[in-house]
Parts: C-alpha cells; structure tokens; sequence
C-alpha cells in the first residue's frame, strides 16, 4: 500500500469516526521555535512551569515519541449556541459545558490509532495525544492543512471558525503529507485582540497567560492579582470573548450534531455562591468527570468569588442606574 493510500484511508476513517476535518504533516521542528523561547523567557506562561519543562519536546516534535515521524491530526467541533443569560449565575466557557473532552474523545482516538497501526508491521505504532503532553497541537494543524493560527493564538478552521477541539496520533507508519495552510485570512480584523478585558493580547499572537481569564481560572495557582478581579466579569470557568468576536465564527460555526461531548446547557450558567458550601466529594460528584475537575474545588471556589463580587457589583450599579432614572 503507498502512503498516499494509508492517508486517504485514515482521513476516511477519521471522518467516519465523526471528527470534522483531518489532515497529515511530518515531525519537523516547528519554525516558530524561537517565539516559543522568547515567549517563555517573558514569563508569559505564568505558573505552567510544564511549558518550560516541555519545551525542547514542543520546538522538535520527532522527540516526543521515539522513532515517529508523522502526526494524523483531527479536529471536534464543540460550538453550541449561547443560551439566555440567567441572573445572578456566572458563566462557563462552551468547552467545557459537558463531559470532559480528554476523556469523552479518547475512545475515537484510539479507534483511529488502531487503524494506523492495522496498516503497518508490527513494528508500526500510533500513540494518540489530546491535548496533552507536549505536542504542538495547533502548529501540527496548521501544518497538515486544517486552518491558520489567528492573532488570538486559536487554530481557525476556514470552513468552521474556531470552536474545535485539537488532537493527534504520533507514528512512524510512512504516510504522504498535506500542504500547510499558508494563508493568513485574519487581514487587518483585530476585534479579538481589542475585546479583550484583561488586555492579554502582548501583539498579535502573543498572549501573555498571565493576564488571561482562561489561565487565571484554569491554570493559575494561587490567589490572583486583585487588579484584574473587576476585568473578569462574570467568567467563573474559562472565556470564550476573543472567539464570540471573530467574523469567522459568526460566519462558520454550527452547533456541534452528536453527543460524543455530552453538551449540557445547564453548564453554561452556574450558581457562583453554590461552591463555598460545596464539600469536595460533591465537587466530585457533580464535576469530577468535567473540565472543571481541573482547578479543583479551591480553585472554583477562588474564581466564584470574584465573579459573585462583579455580578453584585453590576447589579448595584444597574440599581442605581434605574434609581437615577426614576427620579427624573
């Protein structure tokens, strides 16, 4: 069988397992290397002291699994239409409205890893990453063809904006390669970079973590700066501003059609004030096999305080705004 025969039957596959789109790209180094470096010698990754751990790994690809030398990878949409705000409830970024996706698109992962490794020797190995690990996931996209990396440091797919999910199978089964997409369609648009509230945006494709409402409610450790506790609104679980702004979402994104992330719309808005009461084996029981499990109940805890404090801070405002306009 030649390698293009093995990439057109996985792209097959991939497609029928249910992931959108698929593309192949070698393990070279990345060509954005020195970026990688300079953007951590800033102290832009914050407390992820993993990045730096991981970054030799994530400048050359090949060395993440020995002896591989392709990357299969494949895109899941998770867009869901924003439902109506609810009073007094923060809000949770779409990702994560559900099943936690590590563990919900591993299955099929490892189905298209098993069909990799059916078409070689025994030799032939296909070991799947979603998010995790040290790989590049949206260089390797955008390597294999599936989109451009947007100012706001996102993966945008031409023909479905940016609500996907990235992961991949590293292998050392000889596959024929996709063109990189070599476009960059963001033009002149900078609506995500000025949309943000916290000002995270360095420049264009620069993001400095430390100012990101999705690392300072995800990632961060510890307590975070009080200065930035007004920007972060009402966002108790991640942001999705830069991606609600972005003319190619409004334009491309459909909501997501199977039930492999088990989308749950009451995770788009949850009581704030439920998690200081909240004793750690019900944060399990309720969010132990979500995204949230990842700050942990401390770490929610933390985020809901400074979110119940912006949202009685609105509505104080909003009372005195109408009290004000009552009395003319």
């Amino acid at each position: 069988m030649t390698p293009e025969r093995r990439s057109f039957l996985i792209k097959q596959r991939a497609l029928a397992l249910g992931f959108e789109a698929v593309g192949v790209t070698n393990l070279q180094p990345v060509p954005h290397r020195d970026e990688l470096q300079r953007w951590l010698d800033a102290g832009h990754a914050g407390t992820m002291q993993y990045m730096h751990r991981q970054a030799a790994r994530r400048m050359e690809p090949a060395t993440i699994v020995d002896g591989a030398r392709y990357a299969v990878v494949v895109t899941k949409n998770y867009f869901h239409a924003e439902p109506a705000a609810e009073p007094g409830k923060a809000r949770v970024a779409r990702y994560a409205r559900g099943r936690d996706y590590h563990d919900a698109l591993r299955p099929t992962l490892d189905e298209l890893a098993a069909t990799i490794r059916a078409m070689g020797s025994g030799s032939t190995f296909a070991k799947a990453y979603i998010d995790a690990g040290p790989v590049p996931e949206r260089e390797l996209a955008q390597r294999a063809g599936l989109g451009w990396i947007g100012k706001n440091t996102m993966l945008i797919d031409p023909d479905r904006g940016s609500y996907c999910f990235l992961a991949s199978v590293l292998t050392n089964l000889e596959l024929a390669v996709d063109q990189p997409f070599a476009a960059d369609r963001c033009g002149t648009c900078r609506r995500c970079l000025d949309a943000c509230p916290t000002a995270a945006f360095v420049d264009s494709r620069i993001l400095d973590s430390r100012r990101c409402i999705s690392y300072l409610t995800i990632e961060h450790r510890g307590e975070i700066e009080e200065d930035l506790h007004g920007l972060m609104d009402d966002w108790v679980f991640g942001c999705d501003i830069c991606q609600e702004v972005c003319p190619w979402n409004h334009k491309f994104a459909e909501p997501a059609t199977d039930r492999q992330l088990a989308y749950d719309a009451a995770f788009a808005h949850l009581e704030p004030d439920a998690f200081a009461a909240m004793s750690s084996a019900d944060f399990t029981d309720q969010y132990g096999d979500t995204a949230l499990a990842r700050p942990g109940l401390e770490g929610m805890r933390r985020n809901a305080a400074i979110a119940s404090k912006n949202i009685a801070a609105r509505c104080a405002e909003a009372g005195a705004g109408a009290g004000a306009e009552s009395d003319r």
